[in-house]
């Protein structure tokens, strides 16, 4: 009998055991799309194609299987937002370094954080300033830059609410943490050219592009921290040949 008891007293253990392990494989979120945003996070963490010919192959234009929105979609001074797009878009929810709530498009979001992995390993550290917003969220955006900065600096950053990239979910504006220090003022990031070309660089290998060059036809002044994603395809052609994505598009 004593025998029977040790043989019940193993196979219990080896049960407790095995229960213990399988619950190590839950993932928490945070109920508003954070699960996926955190679940992406873990990807990039694991070195996950962090690599520009690694996250090449990941990427089939729109860092999802199969795009269910134009990634080449145009929204400028003379192009709004198409009808409909904000109910279909599916947006990852992360929070910054400053603990600020940013939405970005899920294919998009993936290859950022592919991408900020790559510059982590070059000793650059990015976060993010701002994605996704809506159109009464950039009404708000041109009233503050209008009262810090005055109606033509904002008239020369600012999109009109209804025509800004912003509201597509594929439009990022980044900021910068150097030494330690966060550097989040328009005024404080241009006094970092090196750092952006070195983050420019490596853009088009994770589907992004530099969307306001210096010198680009876009209506806009430049802007080193405003990144677009359309797909490692067109990022590439479009950075090579130098133009910008109106340009790309056939629109000049």
């Amino acid at each position: 009998m004593k025998s029977i008891y040790r043989i019940v007293a193993v196979i219990m253990a080896m049960m407790l055991l095995l229960t213990a392990c399988g619950g190590g494989d839950q993932t928490e979120g945070d109920g508003n799309d954070g699960g996926a945003a955190e679940e992406s996070d873990s990807s990039a963490e694991d070195g996950e194609a962090t690599d520009p010919a690694d996250a090449e192959d990941k990427d089939s234009g729109s860092g999802a299987e199969e795009p269910y929105i134009d990634y080449l979609v145009l929204v400028n001074h003379t192009h709004r937002l198409p009808d409909g797009w904000e109910e279909k878009l599916r947006l990852a929810t992360t929070v910054n370094s400053v603990g600020d709530e940013v939405k970005v498009e899920k294919g998009a979001y993936n290859m950022y954080l592919l991408l900020k992995l790559a510059l982590e390993r070059k000793g650059i550290h990015v976060e993010l300033d701002s994605a996704y917003r809506s159109v009464a969220e950039q009404q708000q955006i041109v009233d503050d830059f209008t009262e810090k900065y005055g109606a033509a600096y904002t008239k020369a950053y600012v999109a009109v609410p209804g025509y800004s990239e912003h509201h597509t979910g594929l439009a990022l504006d980044l900021y910068l943490i150097v030494d330690g220090v966060t550097v989040y003022e328009n005024e404080d990031l241009v006094q970092y050219p090196e750092i952006w070309a070195e983050i420019h660089e490596l853009l088009p290998y994770y589907g992004f592009i530099l969307r306001y060059p210096e010198g680009g036809n876009t209506g806009y002044a430049y802007e080193p921290w405003h990144i677009r994603f359309v797909g490692i395809g067109p990022a590439k052609e479009i950075t090579e040949r130098g133009i910008v994505l109106e340009e790309y598009l056939g629109e000049y």
